[in-house]
């Protein structure tokens, strides 16, 4: 079927696309013909180079999620019909000392942000009368505990369930709402998890795939869930973990 997996003619915002996985997840939209906001707390001027290097379209927006209200005056007439939650923080922290504040710093960006601007951009295709899509970065810890990581742990099962209200409260409107869940993926957040050999070497071990992930593998996901293809797939929470969960 022609033109199943493309996105000309849409328009995307990607939050923190500055590097990783937003990076490249906001590359793999543009490769499919979107045109691309890429939104950070710092400039994406690196992202939109390399979008538009490879012949796409892409602007740049700065967000500072640590203000969950950050979004809720960018939809209004400015014709998006994509949105990637991507933005999110981390804090390492043993359980019987984790502050209120590191607590509070994740969960702010990484949860009550994700609500608050799916609600802004759900409101405004809603009021429009147009279909969109949403695509909300999970974590494998949506499904399983973790550890010295409480914040983050508790946000990330909470986008599975955001996901998963508005996928059914939306569903009428023709808004997909899916959520990705990636395992251990090469980043910035996991630095310090691949520094530490022994640490690093556990984790490798009870991978099925042999290999830490890529923001390759998850950008490519997210353009499929933002693509006709996927156009009755809603509420899905996918696990891009090379196995891990299958064990």
């Amino acid at each position: 079927m022609s033109g199943l997996f493309s996105l000309k003619g849409r328009r995307a915002l990607v939050t923190g696309a500055n590097t990783g996985i937003g990076q490249a997840i906001a590359q793999a939209l543009a490769g499919q013909g979107a045109a691309v906001t890429c939104a950070g707390r710092r400039t994406c001027d690196e992202t939109i180079a390399l979008i538009r290097a490879a012949g796409g379209q892409a602007d740049g927006l700065l967000l500072d999620f640590s203000n969950p209200m950050a979004a809720k005056d960018i939809f209004a007439g400015a014709g998006y019909d994509l949105l990637v939650n991507n933005a999110g923080i981390i804090r390492r922290e043993d359980a019987v000392t984790h502050s209120e504040a590191n607590w509070d710093a994740v969960v702010d960006v990484n949860m009550k942000a994700v609500f608050f601007t799916c609600q802004a951009f759900g409101r405004e295709l809603i009021a429009r009368g147009a279909p969109g899509a949403i695509v909300n970065i999970a974590s494998l810890l949506s499904f399983q505990g973790g550890i010295r990581v409480p914040g983050y742990m508790a946000s990330k099962h909470g986008v599975a369930g955001i996901t998963k209200l508005l996928a059914t409260e939306w569903a009428g409107h023709g808004i997909t709402v899916n959520a990705i869940a990636p395992g251990y993926i090469a980043t910035n957040n996991t630095e310090a998890l691949r520094d530490d050999p022994d640490r690093s070497r556990q984790i490798l071990e009870r991978i099925p795939a042999g290999r830490w992930g890529t923001p390759e593998d998850i950008g490519g996901t997210a353009a499929y869930l933002c693509s006709p293809a996927a156009r009755y797939v809603t509420g899905a929470v996918l696990n891009v973990d090379g196995g891990w969960l299958a064990r």
